[in-house]
Protein backbone atom coordinates (compact mmCIF):
# COMPACT_ATOMS: atom_id res chain seq x y z
CA UNK A 1 0.00 0.00 0.00
CA UNK A 2 1.34 3.25 -0.79
CA UNK A 3 2.38 5.45 2.29
CA UNK A 4 1.25 9.30 1.77
CA UNK A 5 3.87 11.58 3.15
CA UNK A 6 4.45 15.64 2.84
CA UNK A 7 6.80 16.62 -0.13
CA UNK A 8 9.40 18.82 1.82
CA UNK A 9 10.26 21.57 -1.41
CA UNK A 10 6.37 22.10 -1.97
CA UNK A 11 3.98 21.07 1.19
CA UNK A 12 1.86 19.64 -0.62
CA UNK A 13 0.87 15.73 -0.01
CA UNK A 14 1.92 13.17 -2.18
CA UNK A 15 -0.08 10.47 -3.21
CA UNK A 16 2.63 7.59 -2.39
CA UNK A 17 3.62 7.16 -6.42
CA UNK A 18 7.53 7.17 -7.53
CA UNK A 19 8.63 7.02 -10.95
CA UNK A 20 12.65 7.57 -10.91
CA UNK A 21 12.56 9.38 -7.91
CA UNK A 22 9.67 11.50 -8.79
CA UNK A 23 6.85 11.94 -6.94
CA UNK A 24 3.42 12.64 -7.71
CA UNK A 25 1.94 14.99 -5.60
CA UNK A 26 -1.57 15.45 -5.02
CA UNK A 27 -2.43 19.22 -5.53
CA UNK A 28 -5.67 20.99 -6.19
CA UNK A 29 -7.09 21.54 -10.13
CA UNK A 30 -6.04 25.25 -10.37
CA UNK A 31 -8.98 27.57 -10.20
CA UNK A 32 -8.77 29.25 -13.86
CA UNK A 33 -9.69 25.51 -15.09
CA UNK A 34 -12.38 25.36 -12.86
CA UNK A 35 -13.44 29.30 -14.03
CA UNK A 36 -13.47 27.94 -17.64
CA UNK A 37 -14.87 24.83 -17.12
CA UNK A 38 -17.88 27.12 -15.18
CA UNK A 39 -18.22 29.20 -17.96
CA UNK A 40 -18.45 26.19 -20.42
CA UNK A 41 -21.30 24.73 -18.13
CA UNK A 42 -22.99 27.86 -18.30
CA UNK A 43 -22.77 28.49 -21.87
CA UNK A 44 -23.89 24.77 -22.40
CA UNK A 45 -27.04 25.57 -20.11
CA UNK A 46 -28.23 28.88 -21.63
CA UNK A 47 -27.32 27.22 -25.52
CA UNK A 48 -29.76 24.50 -24.36
CA UNK A 49 -32.32 27.05 -23.71
CA UNK A 50 -32.14 29.50 -26.19
CA UNK A 51 -31.65 27.40 -29.15
CA UNK A 52 -32.30 24.22 -30.49
CA UNK A 53 -30.38 21.67 -29.49
CA UNK A 54 -32.23 18.26 -27.85
CA UNK A 55 -34.11 15.74 -30.24
CA UNK A 56 -37.38 14.54 -29.68
CA UNK A 57 -37.98 11.44 -31.79
CA UNK A 58 -39.53 13.35 -35.12
CA UNK A 59 -38.63 16.72 -33.75
CA UNK A 60 -36.60 18.71 -31.30
CA UNK A 61 -36.58 21.35 -28.85
CA UNK A 62 -36.94 24.27 -30.34
CA UNK A 63 -35.40 27.29 -27.99
CA UNK A 64 -36.36 30.33 -26.53
CA UNK A 65 -34.97 31.91 -29.41
CA UNK A 66 -36.79 29.76 -32.48
CA UNK A 67 -34.22 29.96 -34.66
CA UNK A 68 -34.45 27.31 -37.43
CA UNK A 69 -31.68 27.13 -40.45
CA UNK A 70 -33.76 25.69 -42.66
CA UNK A 71 -35.79 28.90 -42.41
CA UNK A 72 -32.80 31.03 -42.69
CA UNK A 73 -31.83 28.81 -45.97
CA UNK A 74 -35.03 29.24 -47.51
CA UNK A 75 -34.60 33.32 -46.92
CA UNK A 76 -31.06 33.64 -48.05
CA UNK A 77 -31.83 31.56 -51.45
CA UNK A 78 -35.51 33.68 -52.10
CA UNK A 79 -33.17 37.14 -51.24
CA UNK A 80 -30.26 35.47 -53.87
CA UNK A 81 -32.92 34.52 -56.18
CA UNK A 82 -34.90 37.75 -55.86
CA UNK A 83 -31.64 39.25 -56.80
CA UNK A 84 -30.99 36.73 -59.74
CA UNK A 85 -33.76 37.96 -61.42
CA UNK A 86 -33.02 41.23 -61.21
CA UNK A 87 -30.67 40.48 -64.04
CA UNK A 88 -31.92 37.84 -65.52
CA UNK A 89 -34.76 39.22 -66.39
CA UNK A 90 -32.95 41.83 -67.99
CA UNK A 91 -31.02 39.56 -70.18
CA UNK A 92 -33.79 37.99 -70.84
CA UNK A 93 -35.74 40.88 -72.45
CA UNK A 94 -32.72 42.43 -74.19
CA UNK A 95 -31.27 41.85 -77.03
CA UNK A 96 -27.58 40.73 -77.63
CA UNK A 97 -26.23 43.72 -79.07
CA UNK A 98 -27.48 45.62 -76.11
CA UNK A 99 -26.19 42.81 -73.62
CA UNK A 100 -22.81 43.27 -75.04
CA UNK A 101 -23.21 47.04 -74.58
CA UNK A 102 -24.06 46.97 -71.25
CA UNK A 103 -20.63 46.74 -68.62
CA UNK A 104 -22.60 45.35 -65.55
CA UNK A 105 -24.96 42.93 -67.61
CA UNK A 106 -21.64 41.30 -69.19
CA UNK A 107 -19.98 41.10 -66.10
CA UNK A 108 -22.60 38.96 -64.49
CA UNK A 109 -22.67 36.92 -68.06
CA UNK A 110 -18.78 36.42 -67.49
CA UNK A 111 -19.22 35.27 -64.28
CA UNK A 112 -22.56 32.65 -64.77
CA UNK A 113 -21.36 31.93 -68.40
CA UNK A 114 -17.92 30.55 -66.88
CA UNK A 115 -19.68 28.08 -64.45
CA UNK A 116 -22.11 27.33 -67.52
CA UNK A 117 -18.95 26.59 -69.94
CA UNK A 118 -17.00 24.92 -67.45
CA UNK A 119 -19.56 22.22 -66.29
CA UNK A 120 -20.78 21.29 -69.68
CA UNK A 121 -18.24 22.64 -72.26
CA UNK A 122 -14.54 22.66 -71.30
CA UNK A 123 -14.27 18.49 -71.22
CA UNK A 124 -14.18 18.82 -74.89
CA UNK A 125 -13.17 22.53 -75.97
CA UNK A 126 -10.81 23.63 -73.25
CA UNK A 127 -11.40 25.59 -70.03
CA UNK A 128 -9.93 28.80 -71.92
CA UNK A 129 -11.70 27.39 -75.26
CA UNK A 130 -8.97 26.82 -77.02
CA UNK A 131 -10.04 23.83 -78.47
CA UNK A 132 -8.55 20.31 -79.05
CA UNK A 133 -7.82 18.03 -82.05
CA UNK A 134 -11.03 16.73 -83.48
CA UNK A 135 -13.05 19.64 -81.33
CA UNK A 136 -12.99 23.87 -82.84
CA UNK A 137 -11.54 26.22 -81.05
CA UNK A 138 -13.90 28.46 -79.72
CA UNK A 139 -11.53 31.54 -78.62
CA UNK A 140 -10.91 32.83 -82.39
CA UNK A 141 -13.03 34.26 -84.49
CA UNK A 142 -13.59 31.35 -86.93
CA UNK A 143 -17.01 29.67 -86.49
CA UNK A 144 -18.67 26.39 -88.79
CA UNK A 145 -22.12 27.33 -88.76
CA UNK A 146 -22.00 31.06 -88.38
CA UNK A 147 -21.19 33.23 -85.39
CA UNK A 148 -23.81 35.13 -84.87
CA UNK A 149 -25.12 34.92 -81.20
CA UNK A 150 -27.99 33.29 -82.66
CA UNK A 151 -26.88 30.97 -84.44
CA UNK A 152 -24.51 29.92 -81.86
CA UNK A 153 -27.25 29.69 -79.61
CA UNK A 154 -29.25 27.98 -81.94
CA UNK A 155 -26.35 25.33 -82.38
CA UNK A 156 -26.38 24.91 -78.25
CA UNK A 157 -29.95 23.72 -78.24
CA UNK A 158 -29.83 21.25 -81.31
CA UNK A 159 -26.38 19.89 -80.90
CA UNK A 160 -24.24 19.30 -84.47
CA UNK A 161 -24.91 15.31 -85.77
CA UNK A 162 -26.90 14.94 -82.54
CA UNK A 163 -29.82 12.77 -81.40
CA UNK A 164 -31.98 16.10 -81.59
CA UNK A 165 -34.77 16.12 -84.38
CA UNK A 166 -33.50 19.12 -85.54
CA UNK A 167 -30.01 18.51 -85.34
CA UNK A 168 -27.30 20.64 -87.70
CA UNK A 169 -25.54 17.82 -89.32
CA UNK A 170 -22.47 17.52 -91.09
CA UNK A 171 -20.26 14.69 -92.78
CA UNK A 172 -17.20 14.09 -94.07
CA UNK A 173 -17.17 12.11 -96.56
CA UNK A 174 -14.51 9.03 -96.72
CA UNK A 175 -13.44 9.45 -100.24
CA UNK A 176 -10.09 6.82 -100.01
CA UNK A 177 -11.61 4.68 -98.10
CA UNK A 178 -15.17 4.30 -99.63
CA UNK A 179 -13.32 4.12 -102.99
CA UNK A 180 -14.27 7.21 -104.19
CA UNK A 181 -10.97 8.61 -104.37
CA UNK A 182 -7.59 6.39 -105.51
CA UNK A 183 -4.70 7.24 -103.59
CA UNK A 184 -2.72 9.25 -105.83
CA UNK A 185 -6.60 11.76 -106.37
CA UNK A 186 -6.30 11.87 -102.61
CA UNK A 187 -2.58 12.85 -102.19
CA UNK A 188 -3.16 15.57 -105.27
CA UNK A 189 -6.70 17.02 -103.18
CA UNK A 190 -4.17 17.34 -100.08
CA UNK A 191 -1.60 19.08 -102.23
CA UNK A 192 -3.94 21.48 -103.64
CA UNK A 193 -5.78 22.01 -100.11
CA UNK A 194 -2.87 22.96 -98.27
CA UNK A 195 -1.96 25.37 -101.16
CA UNK A 196 -4.94 26.98 -100.62
CA UNK A 197 -3.93 28.20 -96.82
CA UNK A 198 -0.51 29.22 -97.79
CA UNK A 199 0.70 25.71 -95.92
CA UNK A 200 2.07 23.83 -99.04
CA UNK A 201 5.67 25.66 -99.84
CA UNK A 202 6.78 21.99 -100.56
CA UNK A 203 4.22 21.63 -102.22
CA UNK A 204 5.55 24.20 -104.89
CA UNK A 205 7.82 21.95 -106.46
CA UNK A 206 5.14 19.57 -107.55
CA UNK A 207 2.89 21.94 -109.60
CA UNK A 208 1.01 19.26 -111.60
CA UNK A 209 0.32 17.97 -108.36
CA UNK A 210 -1.52 21.46 -107.26
CA UNK A 211 -2.96 21.43 -111.09
CA UNK A 212 -4.75 17.99 -111.10
CA UNK A 213 -5.58 18.53 -106.61
CA UNK A 214 -7.59 21.17 -108.02
CA UNK A 215 -9.30 19.45 -110.83
CA UNK A 216 -10.14 16.82 -108.07
CA UNK A 217 -11.64 19.52 -105.62
CA UNK A 218 -13.97 20.84 -107.64
CA UNK A 219 -15.38 17.47 -108.98
CA UNK A 220 -15.85 16.22 -105.04
CA UNK A 221 -15.30 18.89 -102.74
CA UNK A 222 -16.40 22.65 -103.81
CA UNK A 223 -20.25 21.39 -103.52
CA UNK A 224 -19.74 21.65 -99.69
CA UNK A 225 -16.31 23.72 -99.38
CA UNK A 226 -17.26 26.05 -102.00
CA UNK A 227 -15.63 26.30 -105.27
CA UNK A 228 -13.06 29.45 -103.73
CA UNK A 229 -12.74 26.97 -100.65
CA UNK A 230 -14.05 29.78 -98.06
CA UNK A 231 -16.56 26.97 -96.70
CA UNK A 232 -20.22 26.75 -96.28
CA UNK A 233 -21.69 27.89 -93.21
CA UNK A 234 -25.54 26.45 -93.65
CA UNK A 235 -23.38 22.97 -94.48
CA UNK A 236 -20.86 23.13 -91.18
CA UNK A 237 -18.12 22.77 -94.10
CA UNK A 238 -14.98 24.60 -92.97
CA UNK A 239 -13.10 27.47 -94.63
CA UNK A 240 -10.23 25.77 -96.45
CA UNK A 241 -8.28 29.14 -96.95
CA UNK A 242 -7.05 30.21 -93.57
CA UNK A 243 -5.32 28.33 -91.09
CA UNK A 244 -7.32 26.93 -88.63
CA UNK A 245 -7.91 23.41 -88.29
CA UNK A 246 -9.62 20.95 -86.71
CA UNK A 247 -7.95 18.10 -87.28
CA UNK A 248 -4.54 19.41 -87.96
CA UNK A 249 -3.78 21.03 -91.39
CA UNK A 250 -0.44 19.16 -91.83
CA UNK A 251 0.07 16.31 -94.55
CA UNK A 252 -0.96 13.49 -92.76
CA UNK A 253 -3.67 14.47 -91.23
CA UNK A 254 -5.42 16.21 -93.96
CA UNK A 255 -4.78 12.79 -96.19
CA UNK A 256 -6.17 11.05 -93.15
CA UNK A 257 -9.65 13.55 -93.10
CA UNK A 258 -10.02 12.95 -97.03
CA UNK A 259 -9.19 9.13 -97.30
CA UNK A 260 -11.07 8.30 -93.82
CA UNK A 261 -13.72 11.07 -93.43
CA UNK A 262 -14.95 12.54 -90.67
CA UNK A 263 -17.85 13.45 -88.34
CA UNK A 264 -17.72 15.93 -84.95
CA UNK A 265 -20.56 15.27 -82.79
CA UNK A 266 -21.36 18.08 -80.56
CA UNK A 267 -24.49 16.76 -77.88
CA UNK A 268 -27.72 19.41 -77.98
CA UNK A 269 -28.09 21.21 -74.58
CA UNK A 270 -31.75 22.27 -75.22
CA UNK A 271 -33.05 19.41 -72.43
CA UNK A 272 -30.15 20.67 -70.02
CA UNK A 273 -29.74 23.98 -70.08
CA UNK A 274 -32.69 26.69 -70.21
CA UNK A 275 -33.26 29.14 -72.88
CA UNK A 276 -31.33 31.50 -70.84
CA UNK A 277 -28.67 29.57 -69.83
CA UNK A 278 -28.36 28.88 -73.28
CA UNK A 279 -28.45 32.90 -74.24
CA UNK A 280 -25.67 33.93 -71.10
CA UNK A 281 -23.82 30.73 -72.53
CA UNK A 282 -23.55 32.14 -76.40
CA UNK A 283 -22.60 35.37 -75.25
CA UNK A 284 -19.87 34.29 -73.08
CA UNK A 285 -18.23 31.75 -75.61
CA UNK A 286 -18.35 35.05 -78.08
CA UNK A 287 -16.34 37.20 -75.13
CA UNK A 288 -13.70 34.41 -75.38
CA UNK A 289 -12.56 35.39 -78.88
CA UNK A 290 -12.97 39.35 -78.05
CA UNK A 291 -9.33 39.87 -78.31
CA UNK A 292 -9.12 38.53 -81.51
CA UNK A 293 -11.92 40.90 -82.96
Amino acid sequence: MAIEERDPHTGYMTLGHEWNGITELNRPVPKPVWFFLGIAVLFSIGYWILMPSWPLGDSYTKGVLEIDQRTTLQESLQEASMQRSAWTQRIEELDFAAIQADDALMGRVRQTGRTLFEDNCAVCHGRNGEGGNGFPRLSDDVWLWGGEPEAIMETLRVGINSAHPETRFAQMQAFGRDGILDRNDVLNVVAFVRSLSGAGAEDAAAPEAVASGAEVFQANCAACHGEDGTGNIELGAPNLTDDFWIYGGDRNSLFTTVYQGRQGLMPHWEARLSPLERKILALFVLDLGEDVR
